[in-house]
């Protein structure tokens, strides 16, 4: 067989995802590889398809036991036969195992780091033709890591002992610059193919949201995606309990998973949670590595988790299926004292030096700064995770928090040189909270005690709050002219940048929202705005009313046969796998073979009761179960093109934003308006039952696509400007005034700018 074969036969692909023929055809040709690749790009899929051409075992060194059963009970289901060796096994079980494994039963055997040194399991590698051996989660060698385990750095002393250096293999998900080259030199990688696929998850909508009471924001979101199966992170048991009470007492189907529940109860509940028993769990970050629940559909952070790597790499567990999902993080000030009390309660490493102790303190220190930082922006939120690791963005993704927000930008500068005089006065030796309530002018105790009324900047800035302040010094921070010690006293100083400020030659700007969003009491939840990931299109979407009633009928066989086989239903088919049977009604098994994600060995299994049910369902005459005339169904890429049909008892999907003629007479043309207050004008005329909203931000972007004006990244801010195309077509740059009175830019867009926007959205 060749990969192609491997990938039709076994996993019941009929191609490759982006960038694994490149690390599968390297690893065939016997060289090294790190693969990069984000949640849910299908990395196993790099080294399960050469480990079934290459002529010797896989060994898969993986972290954790859930994840590795996973695993193997997915390729035993495909009819690969795999084993894993850890700790739940008994000695006995483990001898058989490798037992089996010398005589050539298993392809590919996962195990535990730890196990590397036991004279049985190296007694067996030495003696076994071993042609492969990949590390998955590979950053948890890296000691620049979020998750360094001591236990990995055995596979290097492993490998030195076999017979045959077999051909290595690496992959992760989540890998600053500094932590890639940490697991090419530690692991001692020869020349490697180094695939980095990107870190952006464009299904996933990432939000930051402040609510008051952040239990109360938890039961109505939930409430209002009934059915959606979801993962609330906690960073302490105490709230994952409290969430679990106060949500069960609501009637929410909730379960909880935390180390301190018996190792029973955690088992059971983790799978409620992956049978959808309770498609809701609320937990601490010990739970979800390994847990390849393709269904989730949210992911909501209740405390700021400890670094970004933490926060991305468990906000990844959404939409692993490729459909719309969204990754909610409530912040609150707290968040970070709670987090800095994790810290210094963390046992420290007994194998470090107290050199190295203090080195890995302070980066975890750094973490913290960064993953507030990601909490305080008001820039976009895709673009900062994609920075932190090292790539870029276009600065506004339209999906995420920020960028559906329309916020007006505010010169501070005048501000921030007060802050840089006070904290060079200060030479550096106090943090935000003293700096800010000094240039306020407070008079509280502490601060008494630390004689600041003498400082000449002492209430310098009382006309504003100490909020206000802080969210400029905030700003100053995450720019780059201040810094903090890199330590947990965080004392504020002064960088080269600051006396740019100084001079004038660098401004500070601060965005604030031009107007708070109401949704019910307190929070600036994206669904204030009319835009909810449940709203995009989703897989099932194609559906009419009849496709959506078998294709509920195939989920229910899909239950019932993993609770027969007594295995998550995900790992028989998906629901894209589900969709395509709906949308292709296969009534022959070579109808069957066609649909994505049927491979032969999964047919063997269950292609028959599925071809059965499908029959009952139509009783064998072939019907559309999906909307419009030329439909491709791509169900591999998640993506949908169809045509503007609509089925009987389902309401169709918004249009994109549009106007007919008759509604653009209407529209009142005036001497200028700002981008937000024309879309406004535009949003009054549309059919709102038929057709989506315009927004300022889109109308900008289309305003940039046409080469009028353009935003630039500068000193850490967006600024606008107008080219001269955009000035001869009514574009100005004009000035307007915040409410605290600071004079600012925007772009203003004049009668003959209106007209040619409302000709760009008439329908033809």
């Amino acid at each position: 067989m060749n990969k192609y074969e491997v990938l039709k036969k076994f996993f019941g692909y009929d191609s490759f995802r982006e960038g694994q023929e490149i690390l599968i055809d390297a690893l065939l040709g016997g060289k090294d590889v790190l693969g990069i690749m984000p949640t849910g790009a299908g990395k196993s899929i790099c080294y399960q398809v050469p480990a079934l051409l290459l002529s010797g075992i896989t060994l898969v060194i993986s972290p954790l036991i859930s994840l590795m059963k996973d695993q193997v009970q997915a390729l035993n289901q495909a009819g690969i036969h795999a084993a894993y060796i850890n700790s739940s096994l008994t000695e006995n079980q483990i001898t058989k195992a490798l037992q089996l494994a010398a005589q050539g039963r298993y392809k590919i055997i996962y195990v535990a780091p730890e196990r590397l040194e036991t004279y049985g399991f190296l007694e067996f590698a030495r003696g076994a033709d071993i042609s492969m051996l990949t590390v998955d989660e590979a950053h948890c060698i890296s000691q620049w890591g979020q998750d360094f385990r001591p236990s990995y750095l055995k596979i290097v002393q492993f490998i030195k002992q076999l017979d045959k250096r077999p051909i290595l293999s690496a992959f992760t998900a989540t890998a600053t610059e500094n932590v890639k080259e940490d697991i090419v030199c530690v692991l001692g990688l020869h020349n490697p193919e180094v695939l980095v696929t990107g870190f952006d998850r464009k299904n996933l909508y990432f939000a930051v949201e402040t609510p008051r009471k952040k239990d109360e924001f938890v039961l109505r979101y939930i409430r209002e995606h009934e059915g959606e199966s979801g993962i609330i992170y906690c960073a302490t048991r105490k709230n994952v309990d409290m969430l679990y009470e106060k949500l069960a007492a609501q009637e929410i189907a909730i379960t909880r998973y935390h180390a301190g529940l018996s190792n029973e109860e955690r088992r059971r509940n983790q799978e409620d949670f992956i049978y959808d028993t309770c498609p809701v769990m609320a937990a601490t970050n010990a739970f979800g590595m390994g847990i390849d629940k393709s269904n989730v559909r949210f992911v909501i952070h209740y405390n700021m988790p400890q670094s970004l790597e933490n926060y991305y790499q468990e906000a990844g567990r959404a939409g692993r299926d490729g459909e719309p999902a969204e990754c909610i993080l409530l912040y609150s000030a707290q968040d970070v004292v709670i987090n800095r009390f994790l810290l210094d309660s963390k046992e420290e490493n007994q194998d470090f030096t107290e050199e190295e102790a203090a080195a890995v303190r302070e980066r975890d220190e750094e973490r913290l700064r960064t993953m507030n930082y990601y909490c305080l922006t008001k820039n976009c939120l895709r673009e900062y995770v994609l920075r932190y690791f090292g790539e870029s963005g276009n600065g506004d993704c339209g999906n995420c928090s920020n960028c559906q927000r329309e916020y007006e930008s505010m010169d501070m500068t005048d501000a921030a040189k007060k802050i840089i005089t006070c904290i060079q006065e200060m030479r550096g030796r106090y943090g935000i909270n003293v700096v800010a309530g000094t240039l306020t002018g407070d008079d509280r105790a502490k601060l008494r005690e630390y004689g600041v009324a003498a400082y000449a900047s002492y209430g310098s800035l009382n006309e504003m709050t100490e909020a206000g302040i802080k969210q400029i010094i905030n700003q100053m921070l995450i720019e780059g002219s201040l810094e903090v010690t890199k330590d947990k006293y965080a004392l504020l100083r002064t960088t080269g940048r600051a006396e740019a400020v100084l001079s004038g030659e660098e401004r500070v700007f601060i965005k604030e929202l031009m107007k708070t969003p109401v949704y019910e009491s307190d929070s600036n939840s994206r669904m204030a705005h009319g835009v909810s990931a449940s709203s995009k299109k989703r897989i099932s979407d194609i559906l009419n009313s009849r496709g959506l009633k078998l294709f509920e009928q195939l989920r229910s066989l899909r239950v019932q046969i993993a609770k027969e086989e007594s295995v998550p239903p995900y790992i028989i088919f998906s629901d894209k796998t589900l969709v395509d049977m709906c949308v292709k009604t296969p009534f022959s098994k070579e109808e069957m073979l066609h649909v994505n994600g049927v491979g032969e060995n999964k047919f063997a299994r269950y292609g028959e009761r599925f071809l059965q049910e499908i029959n009952e369902f139509t009783s064998g005459v072939r019907e559309k179960f999906y909307f419009g005339e030329q439909e491709e169904f791509q169900s591999d890429m998640g993506r949908i093109q169809m045509g503007n049909g609509a089925g009987a008892g389902r309401k169709a999907p918004k249009s994109e934003f549009c106007l007919s003629k008759e509604q653009a007479e209407n529209f009142l043309y005036a001497e200028k308006y700002l981008a937000a207050e024309l879309a406004e004008k535009l949003n009054d005329l549309r059919d709102a039952d038929t057709v989506k909203k315009i927004s300022g931000a889109e109308i900008f972007r289309r305003i940039q696509a046409e080469g009028y004006a353009k935003e630039e990244y500068r000193n850490g801010m967006r600024k606008k400007s107008v080219s001269a195309a955009g000035e001869a077509a009514g574009i100005l740059i004009g000035m307007r005034m915040s409410k605290n009175g600071t004079e600012y830019e925007d772009i203003y867009y004049c009668e003959k700018a209106q007209r040619m926007i409302v000709e760009w959205f008439v329908s033809t």
